[in-house]
């Protein structure tokens, strides 16, 4: 990525941050402390990249990184706070089925970056099982999540059980295409992002394999 690039990205994430700190400031004026809890969680949780690159010296692409906080900032801000679930049907759908994508992405990295640096030894479908099954282990967590928040705060993030189980179903779909695409790198049939990133990853921190 080009210095240009890295500019802009930063300066997306700190407007988005920005945006945050002003709702979080109107929301406490207001003693909406539904939308302060929601608009702080979405503004720590945008720093887990950082958080990650401070303290396990892990180097991440900077789109990959600006995606985590786009995604952050879409399923718990736009979502929760300015309704788009409401407003937009497919919304829901598409966050549940990207969030499915990205853990199941994470979680054949994690395995294939430790096989490869021969931490583990474990064959291609050992490693697709794992990351579907940690994709799918997320995807329930969150729901669990859901509940609980409906419970406390007296929310409505889980609206009804068909909601919840079309959140599971895509979320597995979208693994399934993860781990589909991870496991067509391995066998070295398909060059998509997820071969670059973990190229990227693999070769920028072959320091973790010391």
């Amino acid at each position: 990525m080009s210095k240009a690039s890295q500019k802009i990205t930063k300066i997306i994430e700190n407007i988005l941050r920005v945006s945050l700190v002003f709702a979080i400031i109107l929301a406490i004026l207001e003693g909406s402390w539904e939308i302060v809890f929601i608009s702080l969680l979405t503004f720590v949780l945008s720093y887990f990249p950082f958080w990650l690159k401070n303290k396990y010296q892990l180097e991440i692409p900077l789109d990959f990184e600006l995606l985590i906080v786009l995604f952050v900032y879409a399923s718990l801000f736009l979502g929760e706070i300015k309704q788009f679930y409401d407003l937009f049907w497919w919304w829901d759908i598409m966050l549940h089925t990207v969030s499915g994508f990205a853990f199941g992405c994470l979680g054949f990295i994690v395995l294939f970056f430790l096989n490869k640096t021969n931490k583990i030894k474990a064959n291609p479908f050992w490693i697709c099982l794992f990351a579907l099954s940690f994709a799918s282990l997320i995807a329930v967590t969150w729901e669990i999540f859901e509940f609980f928040m409906d419970q406390v705060l007296a929310t409505n993030m889980q609206k009804s059980l068909f909601n919840t189980m079309v959140d599971l179903m895509v979320g597995v779909v979208g693994a399934t295409v993860a781990v589909w695409s991870g496991f067509n790198f391995i066998q070295g049939k398909q060059k998509s992002y997820l071969s670059k990133l973990i190229t990227f990853l693999v070769e920028k921190n072959s320091h973790l394999s010391d």
